[in-house]
């Protein structure tokens, strides 16, 4: 979580150099080196019933596992919304052919930036749409060793078709645990679970994530077919929050407390450390007739981080830590998922009612 004075990136020296004094938002670009260098440009959702190979296919393509709690570490299921980057790129050597030409590695390494969003298991949904509201693309996770479709395969399904994704890959999971036979049994039923959905049409790939079996054609198909969504880098700075920490430890000095740290997508815009910031709705109460109060957060940022990665600035696209001086008992425990952050006065209104219309799926 480390900032630096502006001009000056820590960490990382092997990667692209920020510098904010001689940035121009206007000749920024989603592939420019600076920003694909230390951040992602594009976020690909991993959606599936449980237990269904999310987190073991972003870790074989990321080296990260999302289960990182001890109650989903022993249930094996992310519970809260993991994340993931990763480097996908293609091998500058004529004798190594397509697919495995196509490697990726971890968002850490040397110059497709991506970033990985893989909803948890809760029954409410309302994980999988926070982490849907991101979604550029998304990797439909069916197991092949059982049968289609599986009660969170149709719910999830039905979150990307309101989000009308455009970009969506099957992948035929676990496929090193079943018969050919079985496999190609279960891939008329994909068939049929699809038709006249939005993921009508859409390849599906066999995959054995625990043997990295046709991993780099994954790899391929996000490089060649899923294309960098057009970013407004000179709007007013936009960001869902759709994770937020308390990074301080138990008995930690006061002297050495941290501020709270928001986690999630810029929409639009270009987001700098040392920026004074706004956070809606911010703080909400109840007035003595009962009536809900907004409070908005006003604060500043003094750190923003792509993983492991230091930024001098992010740009709209992957998943952002953005280190603040909140106060981190507002930020511990998610406690500030769904909040929007940006620049002072340019948020949208706060309305406290609404009025809507709905049907179920």
């Amino acid at each position: 979580m480390a900032g630096g004075e502006a001009g000056v990136t820590l960490g990382q020296p092997h990667l692209s150099r920020q510098d904010l004094t001689t940035l121009d938002v206007t000749k920024l670009m989603p592939l420019s080196h600076e920003v694909i260098s230390r951040q992602a440009t594009i976020n690909i959702g991993t959606i599936g019933h449980v237990a269904h190979g999310k987190s073991t296919v972003v870790k074989a393509i990321s080296g990260v596992h999302t289960v990182r709690f001890k109650n989903e570490l022993e249930r094996n299921i992310t519970i809260k919304l993991g994340y993931a980057n990763a480097k996908i790129y293609k091998l500058d050597d004529p004798s190594c052919l397509r697919p495995e030409c196509y490697r990726s590695c971890g968002s850490s390494t040397p110059d497709e930036h991506v970033s990985f969003v893989k909803p948890g298991h809760d029954i409410s949904m309302a994980t999988m749409l926070n982490g849907a509201a991101v979604m550029d693309a998304a990797l439909l996770l069916i197991a092949g060793n059982e049968s289609c479709p599986q009660p969170q395969t149709s719910e999830h399904l039905a979150a990307i078709e309101i989000m009308k994704l455009k970009h969506i890959l099957i992948l035929q999971s676990k496929i090193d645990l079943v018969k050919e036979s079985q496999a190609k049994e279960q891939y008329e039923q994909i068939l049929a679970f699809v038709q006249a959905t939005v993921a009508e049409g859409a390849p599906i790939i066999s995959i054995s994530a625990q043997l990295k079996y046709n991993i780099e054609v994954v790899c391929e198909y996000i490089v060649k077919k899923i294309p960098v969504p057009p970013r407004e880098f000179s709007s007013e700075p936009r960001l869902i929050v759709i994770r937020s920490f308390d990074v301080n430890k138990p008995g930690c000095e006061v002297d050495d407390l941290k501020g709270g740290v928001a986690g999630g997508s810029i929409l639009k815009g270009v987001l700098k450390v040392g920026q004074e910031i706004e956070v809606r709705p911010g703080i909400v109460s109840k007035d003595s007739e009962g009536k809900l109060m907004c409070k908005p957060i006003f604060s500043k940022i003094v750190s923003l981080f792509a993983e492991h990665n230091d930024l001098q600035y992010a740009a709209a696209g992957g998943f952002i830590g953005v280190g603040t001086k909140i106060d981190p008992t507002l930020c511990q425990a998610d406690r500030m998922v769904g909040q929007v952050l940006g620049a002072v006065g340019a948020l949208p209104e706060i309305f406290t009612e609404l009025e809507i219309s709905y049907f179920l799926l």
